[in-house]
């Protein structure tokens, strides 16, 4: 592996301008398509369950043609006796206006005898209002339009809220809080470098590769419309990863330079040591997104393939389009105090009072490791303390903003007509073997019956026969236990001769966050088997893999932790621009867990790895552990703070599911670096001695040496093409190496 990457960054640098123009074309290429022909769809591609098999058959057979273009506003209005006086006269005008509003179908009169949609305690009226063929700017303007007899409804004197919505606000790929995240992400590649060269080619690759992987992304949309969030994803994690794997190969470079190499030569040496991690942790976090198909779920499966090809052209841009500008750039990415001379054999001594922080943490730690480990992993487990009133749903009722027009609708309603007026469930009535007419009085008493229904409709029978609907209300709202309940029982309770099924939309919602859940432990098992066998590979230790895999767990409880208290507890409001107090959305653990991880395993990489050569090249095992510490803590540091900055800007964004996932991995990443890679990791290896690298003979044999630190070239005859034996000297990135 070292090798061929030795070639590649020799080849990339002698071919800087084609590779440039190759790069150049693929974006445009990629751009005009996309510019032309993406396509994006609100719609959540979503698994087969028991209430998505019976809600399309309930839409088959029963829903009338062309009624899949409409959609429909409710206007809800309040006073004290909405049914008589000035109030009463003031519906009958809203329901006049509401039927002269452009591309209106349908409007219904809460007040009319033969169809009433009154309280019963007479205060709150619902006025449906039905729109049919809009297209996106109609849809915007009948949003507005209804809004707009809300606000003259209140200059009446009633209390008037709009319920559902005909129109989305597009999703905001990139805003002002995501620009000033990648500006804090840009200035700490400047204080770490010293170098405005040096920062703006790491920061010029790493938005190079965003756009490509993103503009491609939109691309396959052409072929395969993606949902809204999709690319944010892509967006968010491609940026983050590709400024730290471009920072881990452009601080190579640098420290090949400051030991008097050639510049060519010192970009073939960057590429293929820093280079071969790059590979290493970038394919773990292309595989743990990838293995997201894994759980079935066709929206997971898209944001996962997204994210991983998004995270591959980061690993690219860096093995490929950096070498050549730092072949252009040469000793202009040093600072410019060490860019008049060579310094054979020379770290720096340009930052002895970070060295020695770094030094000390790493002896403090190892020298009282109990002392240090203790209460690091009771903070972690702490943080983690509000997972266990985690709480998800795929959609929020009422939506998502709890301060929005439509919350306060649904609110209104749910007082008024009790909470699950708006959350009825659906059971789908199928004949098998008895006469369906007769069997249905029976199916009705029997749903009458349970605990938790607080009313039952008269069942409805489809024109052809076939099927019938019994609409049942439950007692409780969608997100209450005991509607979940309610479901079992109707599904666990049979009729002689019918099958019944439970549909509709919270019926919907209960099915595919079961199902989530389910595959989230999956997932998890998945990913924890994919770690052992990874880092056994990597390390070729047996404990060392299960040290990392257990600190990964406590970074996601502390993560996730964080994520709860914020946006499910309310927590930081006066910080967090999103909507808070809502349940967690479905699918955000999932998706959590597999970036993490990857992301993770990126810092045991170039953390442990360096203790790891440190022990292989004879050291005691305690100095093995703070010489790696001292030599790669000060990267991993600076790449955790990238990516916090980068994520950061994401957590403070509008969008609660993306707000969400931001915040995770921003507390995450920070939980994982600084304390789980940098004092749980070199603690625990402490306390284990020589066996935190013991092997049985038997695996050593048949595991592959994957040379991931790149000791095959410092061999005789190494891949430069030069004969005798190189200077010893260090693999890693020592934080000076990267700061100086």
């Amino acid at each position: 592996m070292a090798r061929l990457l030795f070639r590649l960054g020799a080849f990339s640098a002698r071919h800087r301008r084609l590779l440039l123009v190759v790069w150049l074309v693929v974006l445009v290429g990629l751009g005009a398509v996309a510019a032309t022909s993406a396509q994006l769809t609100d719609e959540e591609g979503l698994p087969e369950t028991e209430s998505g098999r019976a809600l399309d058959i309930v839409d088959e057979r029963f829903t009338a043609p062309g009624a899949d273009d409409t959609s429909e506003l409710q206007l809800v209005l309040v006073a004290d006796d909405i049914t008589t006086g000035d109030a009463a006269a003031a519906v009958e005008s809203l329901v006049a206006q509401a039927r002269a509003l452009p591309s209106v179908a349908t409007v219904g009169d809460p007040l009319d005898p033969s169809a009433p949609a009154v309280s019963p305690d007479l205060t709150t009226a619902i006025v449906p209002i039905g729109f049919s063929g809009l297209s996106d700017a109609e849809a915007e303007e009948a949003q507005h339009a209804v809004e707009a007899l809300a606000a003259s409804a209140r200059s009446a004197g009633l209390t008037a809220e709009v319920g559902g919505s005909v129109y989305v606000e597009p999703v905001e790929l990139v805003g002002p809080t995501e620009a000033v995240g990648a500006a804090i992400a840009f200035l700490v590649l400047l204080l770490t470098y010293g170098s405005l060269v040096a920062a703006g080619a790491n920061m010029l690759v790493a938005l190079l590769g965003v756009l490509v992987g993103t503009l491609g992304v939109f691309a396959f949309s052409a072929a395969a419309p993606i949902g809204s969030i999709t690319p944010i994803l892509a967006i968010m994690l491609g940026l983050a990863v590709g400024i730290d794997y471009g920072l881990f190969v452009l601080a190579r470079f640098r420290s090949e330079l400051r030991e008097g190499r050639a510049v060519d030569d010192a970009v073939s040496h960057a590429v293929g040591t820093a280079g071969t991690s790059v590979v290493f942790a970038g394919s773990t976090v292309v595989i743990a997104l990838v293995g997201l198909s894994v759980v079935g779920i066709p929206t997971v499966t898209e944001m996962g393939l997204a994210a991983a090809f998004a995270v591959l052209v980061a690993v690219l841009v860096a093995l490929t389009l950096l070498p050549g500008l730092m072949s252009w750039a040469g000793r202009r990415v040093l600072p410019r105090s060490e860019r008049n001379a060579p310094l054979p054999g020379a770290t720096t001594t340009s930052s002895p009072a970070r060295r020695g922080l770094l030094e000390r943490w790493g002896h403090g730690v190892v020298r009282r490791p109990l002392l240090a480990l203790v209460p690091t992993v009771v903070l972690l487990v702490v943080l983690a303390v509000p997972v266990l009133s985690l709480q998800t749903a795929l959609k929020t009722p009422g939506g998502s903003d709890p301060a929005s027009t439509e919350r306060a609708a649904y609110d209104l309603v749910a007082e008024a007509f009790g909470p699950g007026a708006q959350s009825p469930l659906v059971v789908l009535v199928e004949p098998d073997g008895a006469d369906l007419a007769t069997a249905l009085p029976q199916v009705e008493t029997m749903l009458a019956g349970l605990d938790g229904a607080a009313s039952v409709a008269d069942a409805q029978t489809a024109p052809d026969g076939s099927a019938a609907i019994v609409t049942v209300v439950p007692a409780t709202g969608p997100l209450d236990p005991a509607t979940e309940d309610l479901v079992a029982a109707i599904r666990a309770t049979g009729v002689d001769g019918v099958q019944l099924s439970v549909t509709g939309t919270t019926a919907f919602g209960l099915d595919i966050d079961a199902l989530l859940s389910t595959a989230l432990v999956t997932y998890l098992l998945v990913i924890v088997g994919l770690s052992l066998v990874l880092l056994v590979l990597l390390f070729r230790s047996v404990l060392v893999p299960v040290v990392a895999t257990a600190g990964f767990l406590l970074s996601f409880g502390a993560g996730l932790g964080v994520m709860v208290a914020v946006f499910q507890w309310g927590w930081l409001d006066a910080l967090i621009q999103a909507p808070q107090g809502d349940p967690v959305p479905s699918l955000l653990p999932i998706l959590v867990v597999g970036i993490l991880f990857g992301l993770a395993m990126d810092y045991q990489v170039f953390l442990v790895s360096r203790m790891h050569e440190a022990h292989r090249k004879g050291m005691a095992p305690a100095d093995a552990v703070v010489d790696g510490f001292r030599r790669s803590a000060g990267v991993v540091a600076a790449a955790a703070t990238i990516m916090t900055a980068v994520f950061g800007g994401f957590a403070l964004g509008l969008d609660p599911l993306v707000g969400s996932i931001a915040l995770a991995l921003t507390v995450g990443v920070l939980a994982d670096a600084f304390l789980v890679r940098m004092i749980v990791v070199p603690a625990v290896l402490a306390l284990l001695g020589e066996s935190a690298w013991w092997l049985p003979r038997w695996l050593g044999r048949v595991l592959p040496d994957l040379d991931t630190e790149g000791r095959s070239l410092e061999e005789p005859g190494d891949a430069s093409g030069t004969t005798g034996a190189r200077r010893a000297r260090p693999d890693s990135l020592s934080w000076q190496e990267v700061g100086g």
